[in-house]
């Protein structure tokens, strides 16, 4: 392959990542927002029962809605800012070049087969969903259930890009390219 054509590739894929990275940048922003209705949420919530001894359905179920869309929308978000759980004690001491190894071989062994996993099933899913446009079963409860079983194929799609953003990084680590240069950071 010619050295201009590598430049081609290399440019588009550092695009690529930037532009993967600052939708998940753009939606964890948005999704923060959403913590702060989930507080609102639990308080109204906590005031109600405890002091008119009262509550609702409607009410706790908003609660669960809300924090699955705010971990389904933002765990790309996470894996872009290196949030995710993993065991740092052997990680973190390795040198940059395996680290990039250890997320090159993670995103393509388990990230991207799990996402594709998950997405697919929930597809068909999410559809029935919509088609008997599911609400709660529990009277009192949010009549649009479907909307946030929707969120489980698109999560799991930012995850996927995350993934493959993370993975596209990695290479370049591997491989000795300076991506933050690529990507127009540097």
């Amino acid at each position: 392959m010619k050295h201009k054509d590598r430049n081609i590739i290399t440019s588009f894929l550092a695009k690529l990542c930037r532009g993967i990275d600052a939708l998940n940048e753009w939606i964890g922003r948005g999704v923060a927002w959403v913590t702060f209705l989930v507080v609102v949420v639990v308080f109204a919530d906590v005031v109600m029962r405890y002091a008119f001894k009262t509550s609702f359905v409607f009410t706790q179920e908003l609660e669960w809605h809300l924090f699955s869309f705010i971990f389904l929308m933002g765990a790309g978000y996470t894996l872009l800012k290196d949030g995710h759980v993993r065991v740092d004690i052997i990680y973190q001491r390795l040198s940059p070049k395996a680290q990039a190894w250890v997320n090159f071989i993670g995103v393509l062994l388990f990230l991207l087969p799990g996402c594709y996993m998950v997405i697919v099933t929930s597809v068909s899913f999410t559809y029935t969903s919509w088609a008997m446009m599911e609400g709660s079963p529990d009277p009192g409860g949010i009549p649009y259930r479907f909307l946030i079983k929707s969120a489980i194929p698109i999560g799991f799609v930012l995850i996927m890009l995350q993934g493959i953003s993370m993975g596209i990084k990695s290479f370049f680590t591997i491989i000795g390219k300076d991506f933050e240069k690529k990507a127009g950071n540097g």
